[in-house]
């Protein structure tokens, strides 16, 4: 027995070196990939030569040129889309744990259609420009927040929270959002500001600064670590209210924290990137089949699978018809409509 759970535990090691080198390797060859490509080498040297201690030693082999797309355009976008990759699938696991439901996805409380609302109302009314330069990040934050604060406020029955009413709450404010949304397009003053808002909401990484970095690696470190140390009451969870309550987990209170992480994790994630679907239905069912259902392993391989995920697709929609560029929720949206249908299929076979 010790010796399987060792063997278990060597093999789930390797699996998780193996996908960090993957990750490694997707920032270094997908910030080189572009309409004007830079060599793996010259993509490697350029970023240890931005290192403290390392940078004077390396020479240059690079033009200015390449030096300004890889740092300046292409890392910030390919780290936010690992950022925002990772996000969206621990995001999409704290859900599924919430609902016991593997079919639950980071937006299913309506969060993405509260952003929408209100990043289309700044858009193309100008409705939060004296938020700045970020307008449009914050805008579509303040809309995650307020979606998140209403469905939290009806799912509330006695002071305790009601997963079935919380969920048929996110269904009504979706479609109110969705409502809003379609009524501030048809009063659009102009028609390219209703392409640039349908645009930011298929989800796109085209806007990636590094500025835009901090505050999403800063949530899904913190809501990561929370979500490890609790992931025994997660792993309870799933059996159950009854049954996690009466092995001593704080029931309601997890449900809470549950539904805090999530939300605050779709908000931030939505604010910079827009929808992008599946990513966080997809990549936590995928990941189950490799390691199981222990959280303290679906958690990390999940997020490092989604980043993967979403870095690569964001490849191939700025490459696929390029000059043009793709919106990265569409071709999310291509893939994981197929894999959602094979999902319910197997589902429903085992019933």
């Amino acid at each position: 027995m010790e010796k399987h759970t060792e063997r278990k535990r060597a093999g789930f090691g390797l699996l998780l070196a193996g996908l960090l080198v993957l990750a490694a390797l997707t920032v270094l060859l997908a910030a080189g990939l572009g309409p004007v490509s830079v060599s793996p080498r010259n993509t490697a040297r350029i970023l240890l030569s931005r290192l403290p201690g390392i940078g004077e030693k390396i020479p240059v082999s690079w033009q200015a040129l390449e030096e300004n797309i890889i740092w300046g355009l292409r890392l910030p976008r390919v780290l936010l889309g690992m950022v925002v990759g990772a996000s969206l699938s621990v995001c999409g696991v704290a859900m599924q744990a919430l609902v016991r439901n593997d079919l639950a996805d980071p937006f299913i409380l309506g969060v993405s259609d509260g952003a929408a609302a209100f990043a289309t109302l700044g858009i193309l009314f100008g409705t939060f420009s004296f938020l700045g330069p970020y307008s449009l990040a914050l805008s579509a934050f303040l809309g995650a927040a307020f979606t998140i604060l209403l469905v939290y406020a009806l799912a509330r029955v006695n002071g305790r929270i009601h997963i079935a009413q919380m969920l048929l709450s996110g269904v009504a404010v979706s479609m109110i959002m969705g409502g809003i949304t379609s009524i501030i397009k048809i009063s659009a003053p102009n028609a390219l500001g209703v392409h640039s808002a349908a645009f930011w909401m298929a989800g796109s990484l085209a806007g990636a600064k590094w500025a835009y970095l901090g505050l999403p690696l800063l949530v899904l470190l913190v809501c990561m670590a929370v979500l490890m140390l609790s992931s025994r009451s997660l792993n309870l969870l799933l059996m159950g209210e009854d049954t996690a309550g009466a092995l001593g987990v704080n029931v309601r209170r997890m449900q809470k924290l549950l539904v805090l992480i999530a939300s605050l994790m779709a908000g931030v994630t939505i604010s910079v990137s827009g929808t992008i679907s599946f990513v966080g239905l997809m990549t936590p069912h995928f990941t189950r089949l490799l390691v199981g259902g222990d959280h303290r392993r679906v958690l990390p391989v999940s997020a490092l699978l989604g980043g993967i995920l979403v870095v690569w697709v964001d490849v191939a929609a700025r490459m696929l018809f390029a000059p043009e560029e793709l919106p990265v929720g569409v071709l999310t949206a291509v893939i994981g409509g197929p894999v959602f249908i094979w999902m319910l299929k197997r589902k429903g076979g085992r019933k």
